[in-house]
């Protein structure tokens, strides 16, 4: 699987964003606060939230007092849809999805190919059933449950 850097810090911003932000939603969070607590440079947070607004996951407010905001309820935030905001693809093969040509020297698919691309469909599965609420509250077992320590 490929879930590279700038998934997993989108994800642990946006996490981090929807855990300060206030109740409703009102208090801006800037990106130096986010980059200080997750210890992320702040020059590579900025390239990911200009993503992030570009797709409707964030709402930027200038100023002072400024920063940025969830678009919508934590609850409705899927990880799934941050991590594909920032250009990533949830796939697990070296061959691209909608090729017809495989990922041998030979254009054909290699023999694990069917495994490695239904693992990738059940992580993409999985992370869009996860929303920013669900790992705020630890809730990231199927079953909705928080998983045991």
């Amino acid at each position: 699987m490929r879930l590279s850097t700038k998934g997993r810090y989108a994800v642990m911003a946006m996490t981090d964003l929807a855990d300060r932000q206030d109740a409703d939603g009102a208090r801006a969070v800037s990106l130096a606060e986010i980059a200080a607590r997750q210890e992320i440079s702040l020059s590579y947070l900025e390239q990911l939230f200009a993503r992030l607004r570009r797709r409707g996951l964030v709402k930027s407010l200038r100023g002072p007092g400024g920063g940025y905001r969830l678009a919508r309820a934590a609850s409705e935030t899927h990880i799934a849809e941050i991590v594909l905001a920032v250009d990533e693809p949830l796939r697990a093969t070296r061959c691209g999805h909608a090729s017809a040509k495989g990922c041998m020297k030979a254009g054909t698919r290699c023999t694990t190919h069917d495994l490695w691309e239904e693992m990738g469909r059940q992580l993409h599965n999985y992370l869009a059933s996860v929303s920013l609420a669900d790992v705020l509250a630890g809730r990231l077992t199927p079953d909705g449950r928080a998983a045991a320590a």
